[in-house]
């Protein structure tokens, strides 16, 4: 893990910070992440699917407690309190059954408070950045289990790999591991298909070229229509007024490097 953040804000009212974790996480986390609303007046922001599970931590909570949000497939609008932070961590589909020892089908497009003093953390821990990231590290690596299931691991690698753009019986010839068993793992486990999950790692793969003002990218979508569609199928909104994340609106979008 880097000394120094991987991505920092411009923006004086909207502050982030992200983190990358160490290799030997490189399979249970995507990133630790510090949010801000710098402002003096709530900002309105949309959450859209990306295809991690996060843990985070706030500090505008009188009853202090972090909040597990399972995965989406629909954008929420939510509104960010002034001079409030998030602190937290994006964590793949992996942590799931072998770091936090449970299903997140129930959470689907939902989240839960988690118990109090969850992995020790405390409102101390919110006031730097690199002590939590340090922190959750330690605590993660703790609670990984010791027993992993090699198809398990080798298939999701796999599917974060190529960004889901494999059909599903590709993954499964790939790990030599059925279909119709893939699906109900995913579904008992996650609460969706591979399929659904793939479909939202290549919009989430569009990213960049949104940003860079490619407004169809037709890599790993059959055509354009087709993008067009998946993207406003997750955000209720066209290719170009997710490009143009007018007041930092889209918040993975915003975030991401």
């Amino acid at each position: 893990m880097s000394s120094k953040p991987v991505l920092e804000s411009k923006d004086i009212k909207l502050e982030y910070q992200i983190m990358l974790p160490k290799p030997e996480l490189s399979d249970f986390v995507e990133r630790f992440y510090m949010i801000r609303n710098n402002a003096i007046t709530n900002k309105e922001i949309v959450l859209i699917p990306d295809g991690n599970i996060d843990i985070f931590f706030t500090t505008e909570s009188a009853d202090f407690a972090g909040t597990l949000i399972g995965l989406e497939t629909q954008p929420t609008t939510a509104f960010f309190p002034p001079k409030c932070s998030f602190i937290g961590v994006s964590l793949k589909l992996l942590s799931i059954e072998y770091i936090l020892h449970r299903s997140i089908a129930d959470i689907l497009n939902s989240s839960i408070n988690l118990p109090t003093k969850f992995w020790d953390i405390s409102p101390n821990d919110l006031t730097n950045f690199d002590s939590f990231c340090t922190k959750i590290s330690k605590k993660i690596h703790e609670n990984i289990q010791p027993e992993i299931d090699e198809r398990k691991q080798k298939l999701l690698k796999l599917v974060y790999e190529t960004k889901g753009s494999l059909l599903v019986k590709e993954y499964a010839q790939k790990v030599f591991w059925p279909e119709r068993q893939i699906n109900r793992y995913f579904n008992q486990t996650f609460g969706l298909s591979l399929k659904s999950f793939c479909t939202i790692l290549r919009f989430k793969a569009s990213f960049q070229h949104l940003k860079n003002g490619i407004l169809y990218p037709e890599q790993d979508f059959s055509d354009q229509a087709h993008f067009i569609k998946e993207v406003k199928k997750l955000t209720k909104v066209t290719p170009k007024e997710l490009a143009k994340n007018k007041n930092d609106r889209f918040l993975q979008f915003s975030t991401m490097p």
